[in-house]
């Protein structure tokens, strides 16, 4: 077994490992993540074939997010996952790591100090794109950080300067009422489109960010991953004939962050980097 951080090109591979296993990464994902830490991803090899992968990408001096974690069926309960996983959080150093689990993990992740502190659920379903008139598209003279850090608690400059970047399958806009008082980013993806990081002051001005970024990217057909604290927008998007699919638990080995404006976050931008 060889544990060893992933090259570029070993990013794609395990995001395509992540399409097999039903992740749905977005085309685009691989060049964005790699961009926010390129020393954040890690993989375990045996006899040269990928077994396991895993990130740990640091978004700041004080702050890094766990995300990726797959190991193949046929390695598993041999350490190997075990093994890459204390390889990789070594990369974090002393920063507060934050994941999102799924369910069936959350108490391996507590054995390994990591503490529940809220939940996130995914909703799939048809929304109308559709144009606003204080929408328009992200230029490189906005800057969203402070709206980032106030609606999640961390910053994040690494990950955001190459998720915002606008790229042929991703888009962000913004709300512009005097000032920029949201934003939201639509992805294509393998199968129909995400939407995260969605940041806006009430849930009607979350709504119309996440038509508009729909048709920006041309999709109809979205999944979003929203807080649990949001429940009257969950009920929303319920009523709008979203389904809600599998929810992951937010946890943190560290100080978990306090954000300003945590009811400004109506959905992750994604559930690997955070």
């Amino acid at each position: 077994m060889i544990l060893k951080t992933a090259s570029a090109g070993d990013v794609a591979r395990m995001l395509d490992w992540a399409s097999k296993e039903g992740w749905n990464p977005g085309h685009e994902d691989a060049e964005a993540f790699y961009a926010s830490d390129p020393e954040g991803f890690f993989l375990a090899e045996v006899d040269g074939r990928m077994v396991a992968a895993i990130s740990v990408v640091i978004h700041s001096d004080s702050f890094a997010f766990l995300g990726l974690y797959i190991c193949h069926p046929q390695f598993r309960g041999q350490g190997i996952g075990l093994a890459l996983w204390r390889h990789a959080l070594a990369h974090a150093g002393d920063r507060t790591v934050g994941l999102d689990g799924v369910a069936e993990q959350q108490a391996n992740y507590a054995r390994s100090g990591f503490r529940h502190a809220g939940a996130t659920m995914r909703y799939r379903g048809r929304l109308k794109p559709l144009a606003h008139p204080d929408i328009r598209a992200l230029d490189a003279r906005d800057d969203l950080s402070e709206l980032d850090l106030a609606a999640n608690g961390f910053a994040r400059p690494r990950f955001l300067r190459p998720w915002l970047t606008q790229a042929e399958t991703r888009k962000t806009v913004v709300l512009q009422r005097g000032k920029v008082a949201g934003f939201a980013t639509a992805r294509l993806c393998r199968d129909g489109g995400k939407l995260g990081p969605v940041v806006a002051e009430t849930a009607a001005d979350a709504w119309a960010l996440m038509q508009a970024a729909a048709l920006s990217v041309g999709v109809a057909d979205v999944t979003i991953d929203v807080p649990g604290a949001q429940a009257g927008f969950q009920a929303r998007l319920e009523a709008a004939g979203f389904r809600s699919g599998f929810a992951t638990a937010r946890m943190y080995r560290g100080p978990a962050p306090a954000a300003a404006a945590p009811q400004t976050l109506f959905g992750v931008a994604t559930l690997e980097l955070g």
